[in-house]
């Protein structure tokens, strides 16, 4: 999109680094920086990509992560990629035979944004390490990491690919600071909510046309349909397009009886 900031983090607090294992694809690189960027996170390193860097085929399928890719950082161990880090979280998505502490991504973000936002400073820094698309992290990395992150998902059927994993792991840290509403009314910029005078007008204009059609036949009971209606519409939240059209609606079946 034109005028789009792709590199805006969304938060005030570091992001953490993206450390992909031997990923195998250069398309599934690409994915995964797409998915990193959905959610704020700008720093990719990889650990021996089998495919060879840089991947024109990477940076087709990043989509616009364009920022993501030009700027990863290749290493030849995993040891040599979480060298500068404090914090080092591990996913798997299957139990593993060796004592961890073992998180879900909802935990794994608060304890990252708790770390990497100490002091107010940001100073401290947090990565996560993806494995590999067919077999994921070996032990040895495990054993490098200060907890387990495991995604819950469907037990019969665990299987995620390596931008899907990214994305599940990234989007609960982004989630801390994203202050989107649950819910909102989207509005078209050629209208607005309805003002009470206008309501007031369809109220009134349905109310008169149903006393001609003889709807309000038994009058003690007109006020309490009076409010039911009015109490239906209110709840709709109209707007002033849709107050016109409803008048618009009343005119044309009133015009049409009466004919």
């Amino acid at each position: 999109m034109a005028g789009t900031d792709t590199t805006k983090t969304y938060s005030s607090t570091p992001g953490p680094v993206i450390i992909l294992v031997e990923p195998q694809l250069g398309e599934n690189i690409g994915m995964a920086a797409r998915a990193m960027l959905n959610c704020g996170l700008l720093e990719l390193r990889l650990v021996k990509p089998r495919d060879g860097w840089p991947s024109d085929k990477a940076l087709a399928a990043a989509s616009g992560a364009d920022a993501v890719i030009k700027n990863a950082v290749v290493f030849d161990t995993t040891s040599d990629a979480i060298a500068d880090l404090e914090r080092v979280f591990a996913t798997t998505a299957r139990p593993r035979d060796m004592t961890c502490r073992v998180i879900t991504p909802t935990g794994a973000a608060k304890e990252i944004q708790d770390f990497t936002g100490a002091g107010g400073q940001g100073d401290n820094k947090a990565g996560i390490l993806f494995g590999r698309e067919a077999k994921g992290l070996k032990n040895d990395d495990l054993s490098l990491s200060d907890a387990l992150i495991m995604i819950p998902v469907n037990p019969a059927f665990s299987s995620l690919n390596l931008a899907q994993a990214v994305f599940a792991v990234g989007h609960e840290w982004f989630r801390l600071s994203d202050d989107t509403p649950e819910s909102e009314l989207a509005m078209p910029k050629a209208t607005r909510p309805a003002e009470k005078a206008e309501l007031e007008g369809l109220f009134e204009h349905l109310e008169g046309e149903l006393d001609e059609a003889g709807f309000f036949h038994v009058t003690e009971m007109r006020p309490g349909k009076v409010r039911n209606l009015r109490n239906m519409f209110q709840r709709a939240g109209l707007t002033e397009q849709e107050v016109r059209t409803l008048r618009g609606v009343v005119t044309s079946l009133a015009t049409k009886r009466k004919k």
